[in-house]
Formats: structure tokens, C-alpha cells, sequence
């Protein structure tokens, strides 16, 4: 849920981008029927069950989406508009019932008032009182269509196909060698001892998927043989195909046992082509794999444990020369996104399932497995990995990469200090570290944190550990990694001063290119014509542009009519004059 000093930051980049491209999961950008109470009041309702069938969120009411430029987008709502009977039509009008908060956002433009309205989802899935719903998805809301509203009972934990009981006696339908197994593997994540020491039956009974003397769907994929699972899961499959194209494989196998048999076949699969690099610190020789140990066994305990059973579709693993996909059936379900994955709260699609799994310490409730997996790439100073919804299929990709040893020695030496770095932190160190600078904004975007929240975090990074530096100010801050720090881990190949030499590479071929222009009698060039010139941010741009006004360069027009141009000596004359 977006707070009014969120809602603030984002509107003062409407100079530079559409409320359109600031929209996401939990957030969009309505403008106010003024010509038809019922209209405004029909979208009010629509918009208030379609958040909150999609997790929650903020409607921002009075900015209009697809236009660039403050004063063009924000046109506010009427100053009649009383707020009580808003929330009162949607109570009335939503089944169940929602009772959403709405605030009033003061601004300079157009009316001069905005509207939000904050929407929490506890009790879906939710309609209009005439039967009608949609359900957000990114930034669409969609129809509420059945596969939607059987997906949301999956989400409340109404329907969970894990923990529904089967037939027969539980000691006919486990395996001996598929529970030993699982106990080897909880004991790697330290699970309980206590657990590790019971029998078979007694240790599933404490996992809670024996119910009633009846063994749960769990508990046969926790500990049941193969005749078990082929019986009482019937789409589960996992399937591992090493690649040579993006097409043809050379090497296939399928199995359809146990989970934890299931993740160290795969485990055994992957690292057979999974090469080590060793690296000497001090007086240690250190090995690291392409794929870390960490990250791959999260990747694939979530695929694993996420399974969508009603799908015929396998767990899919394919492992190309370089790069290693792992998909799952089943697409993302309780308002999470690839955009929001880091910090969303979590969401069981097995909850009985994932809560033996918990038990045992194969995985976290409290989201901690997605961080962990990140964290495993970047403290080795490898990308981390990319998450996706191919169409009800989530994929986690990762990049095949040696470890980067300075890096890694500078995780290692912060570690010996006391400074643990966070997953936000090593986010933007990796970032800058493969790119000049990169303003507030967009360090958010890849953190997935409010710009609020990553400003203190960013201030603290330059302030507190002196890893990063600040440049500009307001909405023209950057962010770089601090010269001796960017020496240290990048290594003699990039020096520092490569940088500052594309920089005035930049500003010389874009100086260059607008005089030409200008003396041909021909127009200027827009912001995404330098930056495809330059190869520099939106944010970078204004900047070099800025840097470009004593050599003559203006701003031309606004909007999606604003150009660069090069207005000659004359004006840095006149200029001069003015100052003098």
C-alpha cells in the first residue's frame, strides 16, 4: 500500500514518463468521469473489487495515464466530491462487502485535489453486488473469469489439493528410502533434531499430513513410493533436458519420485555440468560453482513446492551451455510479480505442503528463500537470477558466471568487519558496478522498494559505509560507486577514468551532431534520439544536456514536442552579457 509521500515522489517524474509507465500491481492511474456521476462512480466500484481481488492497492483518481508532462496529466477530481459517500457507494455495491480509505492529495495542478483510494482484499474473492468482478494482473484488470476465482480459493487455502487425505493404510504407501532421504535433507538445513529421530509414520504425523489415520496428498509427496505418487499425484512429473540449442537436447531424464529424491537427482543432474572456479584467499583455496549450491536448492524447493497438481505439465530444468532455466507448473497467484517478489508477503499455493516443508527447514514462510537466492548470486558478483510468468509457468533463469574475486573478498572482508551487506545493498553495488550511475528511481525499481524507502537506504550506503557516491540534486540525484571502491572490485580493466571519458565522449559527438543540425536549418533531437546516440539514461541525459548549455545547447518546445538544440555563440554571448 502506496503512502501520499510515495504517491508525491512518483508524481514528479510525470515530466518525464506517463502515469501509465509508473503503474504496477498495486498501483493505477484513473482520470475522473466529469461528465456522468454514475460513471465515475461505476469505475470507482469497479476499480475498488479489482484491487482487491488482486492483493490491494492504491487508486490515484484525477491524473490522466498516457500523456507526458505534469500539467497535462494531472487534472484532479471536482472539490464537491464528498469522500463519505464514496466509501458508503462502495460498501453498498460490493459483495462482500469493502470498506476502502480515501484521502485527499492536495496539488498545483488542475483542480488542485486528488483522490486515493487505498483497497485492502481479506475476504476474496469479491464482485459488484450484481455479480460482476475483475481481478488485477500487472497493471490490467481482467475479467474474474472461473480459472481466476479457483485460483483465489487456492490463494485463501478454501481449496488445497495437498491436504486432502487418500486411501489406504500410510505404511502401504511410503517409501523407506524416499523418508530417508527426506531426513538427510532436512538435517543439511538443520532441522530439528528431535524430528530427524522419529519413525516414519510418527515423523509424518508431526509434519501433520497424517490426518485421521489417513495420509494426506503431502505426505504421499513428502515420503510415498512411486506406485504412491503415480497413483495420487498424477500430473507431477519433473523432466531435466540438457540443452544445445534453443531447440535440440542431447540428454533427457524424467522422474516422479518423492520431492526430496526428486531435488537431489536434479541437484546431481545440474552440478554435472556445473563447473568450479577456484580462487585463493590468503591462505585458502576456495571453490565456487557457476551455480551456487544456495541458490540452485531454493530455485528448485520453490519450483518443487509450488506445483500446481492439477496441471499436466512437469517441473521443467533445462540447462543450456550458458544458462540454467527452472519452470514450474502454475503461475503466480496472491498479487505477486516478478516486480514485487522481493519484498511481497508469502503466498502458498500447497499450504499444506509448504507447512511440513517449514517444519523441516526446507523452506521459509517468512519470504526469506527468494532473498537467499539472490544473495547467493550477488555476493560471488554474479547477475542475479531473472523471475518470470510465461503464461501460468514461473520461471527462474539464471546466467551461467565465474565468481568475481575481488568481489568476493570485499563480501568477505566486510563480513570480518561486521557489516553484513543486504540484498538491496549488493543489488545496486552489482548494478553500478556494470553501469556509470543510475539515479533513485530506477535503484528502486530494481530493489523493488518505494523511491522513499531507497533514497534512505542509498543516503545511508554513501554516508555510513562510503560505498557509493551522490551527484546532482532533487530529481537530478545519480548514485556511482565511489572511485577507489569501483577500482577495487571491477579490477584493472575498467578503470575509473574510462568512465569520464565516455562522459565527454558523449557531450562532444552530442554537441557535434546538433550544430550540424543546426547549420543544415534542420530540428533538434528529443531525449530518446540522444539517449540512442549516447547510450546514457533519461536521467543522464538532462544532465549532459545541462552540461551543454555554455556551449550553446536550449530546450526547445515541452512535452513529446520538447527537442535539443544549438542555438550558436550568440546566445552564450548574450548569456555572458546577462551574468555580467
Amino acid at each position: 500500500m502506496l503512502s501520499q509521500p510515495d504517491i508525491v515522489a512518483l508524481l514528479d517524474r510525470l515530466d518525464e514518463v506517463t502515469a501509465d509507465e509508473l503503474e504496477g500491481q498495486d498501483l493505477d492511474f484513473k482520470e475522473w468521469d466529469t461528465r456522468s456521476k454514475h460513471g465515475a462512480l461505476n469505475l470507482l466500484v469497479e476499480m475498488a473489487v479489482c484491487m482487491a481481488n488482486g492483493g490491494g492497492g492504491t487508486v490515484v483518481f484525477g491524473v490522466r495515464d498516457k500523456v507526458v508532462g505534469r500539467a497535462q496529466a494531472i487534472l484532479g477530481i471536482p472539490p464537491e466530491i464528498d469522500i463519505n459517500i464514496l466509501a458508503r457507494t462502495v460498501y453498498d455495491e460490493t459483495d462482500p462487502k469493502l470498506t476502502p480509505e480515501f484521502d485527499n492529495l492536495a496539488v498545483p495542478e488542475g483542480t488542485g485535489r486528488l483522490l486515493l483510494m487505498h483497497v485492502r482484499g481479506m475476504l476474496k474473492p469479491y464482485t459488484t453486488t450484481a455479480g460482476m468482478g475483475k481481478i488485477r494482473i500487472g497493471k490490467d484488470c481482467v475479467p474474474l473469469t472461473g480459472s481466476q476465482r479457483a485460483r483465489i480459493l487456492v490463494e485463501t487455502g478454501e481449496t488445497d489439493f495437498t491436504a486432502q487425505a487418500v486411501d489406504g493404510p500410510p505404511e502401504d504407501l511410503i517409501s523407506p528410502a524416499a523418508m530417508e532421504i527426506l531426513r538427510e535433507v532436512a538435517r543439511q538445513e538443520n532441522a530439528p533434531g528431535d524430528l530427524l529421530t522419529k519413525t516414519d509414520l510418527d515423523l509424518l504425523g508431526a509434519l501433520e499430513v497424517i490426518v485421521a489415520g489417513r495420509l494426506t496428498r503431502a505426505g504421499v509427496f513428502l515420503g510415498g513410493s512411486d506406485k504412491a505418487i503415480e497413483r495420487h499425484l498424477p500430473n507431477y512429473l519433473w523432466t531435466h533436458l540438457r540443452m544445445v540449442s534453443d531447440t535440440d537436447y542431447q540428454d533427457r531424464a524424467d522422474g516422479h519420485q518423492a520431492l526430496a529424491q526428486a531435488l537431489t537427482r536434479l541437484e546431481d543432474r545440474i552440478n554435472a555440468d556445473n563447473p568450479i572456479t577456484t580462487v585463493e584467499h590468503g591462505l585458502y583455496h576456495l571453490e565456487y560453482r557457476a551455480y551456487p549450491g544456495r541458490a540452485l536448492r531454493e530455485a528448485l524447493m520453490n519450483a518443487l513446492c509450488h506445483i500446481d497438481f492439477g496441471l499436466a505439465s512437469p517441473v521443467l530444468v533445462k540447462q543450456f551451455p550458458g544458462r540454467l532455466e527452472i519452470a514450474n507448473p502454475g503461475g503466480f497467484i496472491g498479487g505477486i510479480t516478478p516486480g514485487n517478489i522481493l519484498n511481497h508477503a508469502p503466498v502458498a499455493r500447497n499450504p499444506a505442503l509448504v507447512a511440513a516443508l517449514a517444519r523441516l527447514r526446507l523452506v521459509n514462510r517468512s519470504n526469506l528463500g527468494i532473498g537467499r537466492m539472490f544473495e547467493a548470486m550477488l555476493i560471488e558478483g554474479k547477475e542475479p537470477p531473472t523471475i518470470e510468468d510465461r503464461g501460468g509457468i514461473v520461471c527462474v533463469r539464471f546466467l551461467r558466471q565465474e565468481v568475481s574475486a575481488p568481489f568476493r573478498a570485499f563480501i568477505a572482508d566486510e563480513g570480518k568487519a561486521g557489516r553484513i551487506l543486504s540484498v538491496v545493498q549488493l543489488l545496486v553495488l552489482r548494478y553500478l558496478l556494470a553501469h556509470a550511475e543510475a539515479d533513485t528511481f530506477l535503484l528502486a525499481s530494481l530493489a523493488q522498494r518505494s523511491e522513499g524507502d531507497m533514497l534512505t537506504i542509498l543516503d545511508e550506503m554513501a554516508r555510513v559505509h562510503g560505498t557509493i557516491e551522490r551527484g546532482g540534486a532533487g530529481r537530478g540525484t545519480w548514485w556511482r560507486i565511489t572511485p577507489h571502491l569501483h577500482k577495487q572490485l571491477a579490477g584493472p580493466g575498467h578503470p575509473e577514468r574510462d568512465q569520464r571519458i565516455e562522459w565527454e565522449a558523449a557531450k562532444t559527438r552530442v554537441l557535434s551532431v546538433l550544430m550540424e543540425r543546426a547549420r543544415r536549418s534542420e530540428s533538434g533531437l528529443t531525449n530518446a534520439e540522444v539517449r540512442a546516440i549516447t547510450r546514457q539514461n533519461r536521467q543522464q541525459v538532462n544532465r549532459l544536456i545541462h552540461e551543454l548549455e555554455t556551449e550553446g545547447v536550449r530546450l526547445s518546445g515541452h512535452a513529446r514536442g520538447a527537442r535539443y538544440v544549438f542555438v550558436g555563440t550568440a546566445a552564450r554571448a548574450q548569456d555572458g552579457d546577462m551574468s555580467a
